[in-house]
């Protein structure tokens, strides 16, 4: 027989209880820095060398020292006699001495005796000597050995998340892997008989699997997803499923959340573990169970793709990212509503819109339509107690 929901819990609260019940991750592993990009990492990183590791010119020009520029100007130039030269990458060691200076490019290592380098467009050369025509004092133009960063000192702290420059810094100090914590592990497990395989025979009242790609696409970055094979709505299969699944951080079931005869999850998930939720005060997304079994969270998402990506926007994606030790930011403005919108009291709404010139246009059609989303720019929130919103209202647009 169908069972009613017996309590639709607020959507806030349902928040509140996910984030609660979300433990960061603790598991950490090595991975090489090409690979790296977005990942969190784990512990502190120490300079054991300065960098760049020598003194070396910040500018083209020669290097020289900086007393026998005092005093130089325009009309009354000093000369200094060319010696040599060096590019940058150059190991050859050339000593200067007074009345002496030494072409130098860009990055180049400072000879010794060198203190300033002098920039070539305060220069003019005649075969081996140079006028200056501008005073440098000592240190002018160069870029100490610990100048970008300093043996000894954190680099990069724990918790950082990397991105291309922090990389870099590995680089910089000829790091190739580095210690990250471990992605949640999360597999997406398409459920229901109405359900048909990508590349199947699509027959009469049958639909293909869509859920597992958005909800996969959605976490790709955070998460280290598995697509399971399509599993029937039976007591035993779903079973079968979880305990293959232990080591999974999170379960995510599409279908199977709501209230019908053959909507069994919620009962395994009491019988296996402890159900923090099943019913949200919510439209799209209220048939949605949250739970736990073992140490996997176990989400049941509605089966229609609109309530199911939103509720994954909204109540997983914030989880999972905890759950990665990644930053959750949603990029917010507020616009205005082209036209108006009704809502449904009682219950909170995420309604999608298309933003276009300053303006949101609604484009939600029902739960069951994947282009309610792919349409949409992201969407408003309207709470439980607000009936409709007029055309001309300043909205908050939560972008995808």
């Amino acid at each position: 027989m169908m069972r009613p929901f017996l309590e639709l819990i607020d959507f806030e609260e349902a928040k509140k209880i996910i984030m609660e019940k979300t433990e960061p991750m603790e598991k950490r592993e090595k991975i090489d820095i090409l690979s790296a990009i977005g990942r969190v990492i784990s512990e502190d990183v120490i300079s054991d060398i300065n960098i760049p590791g020598f003194a070396r010119a910040a500018v083209d020009g020669y290097a020289v020292i900086a007393e026998d520029t005092y005093g130089a100007n325009q009309r009354e130039p000093r000369e200094l006699k060319v010696i040599g030269k060096i590019f940058a990458g150059d190991t050859s060691k050339i000593r200067i001495n007074r009345g002496e200076c030494i072409q130098i490019a860009t990055g180049g290592a400072i000879p010794d005796g060198a203190d300033a380098v002098v920039m070539v467009e305060h220069t003019s050369l005649d075969d081996d000597t140079v006028r200056i025509m501008k005073p440098v004092y000592p240190g002018e133009n160069v870029s100490s050995e610990d100048e970008d960063i300093a043996k000894g000192g954190v680099v990069l702290r724990e918790g950082d998340v990397l991105n291309p420059a922090k990389i870099g810094v590995l680089a910089a100090l000829g790091i190739n892997s580095i210690d990250v914590y471990a992605l949640p592990k999360v597999a997406v497990i398409p459920t229901g008989d109405e359900l048909v395989p990508i590349g199947g025979k699509l027959e009469y009242g049958k639909i293909y699997d869509i859920n597992s790609y958005t909800l996969a696409s959605l976490l790709q970055g955070s998460a280290d997803v598995h697509i399971n094979e399509i599993i029937e709505d039976s007591e035993d299969k779903i079973k079968e499923c979880i305990k293959s699944l232990k080591d999974m951080d999170y379960i995510i079931f599409s279908g199977g959340s709501s209230v019908g005869e053959r909507d069994i999850l919620i009962d395994i998930i009491e019988e296996e573990g402890e159900v923090f939720f099943h019913g949200i005060a919510l439209k799209p997304g209220k048939p949605t169970i949250f739970g736990k079994i073992r140490n996997t969270l176990i989400f049941g998402m509605p089966g229609y793709p609109t309530s199911c990506l939103t509720n994954a926007y909204t109540l997983l994606l914030p989880s999972v990212k905890k759950k990665a030790r990644m930053p959750y930011i949603e990029k917010k403005k507020e616009v205005i509503l082209a036209e108006k919108i009704v809502s449904t009291i009682g219950r909170h709404q995420i309604y999608t819109v298309e933003v276009e010139d300053g303006k949101a246009y609604p484009v939600f059609k029902e739960s069951g339509a994947i282009t309610s989303m792919s349409e949409a720019s992201g969407y408003i929130e309207i709470p439980a107690n607000v009936e409709y919103l007029p055309a001309g209202s300043k909205i908050l647009v939560k972008y995808f």
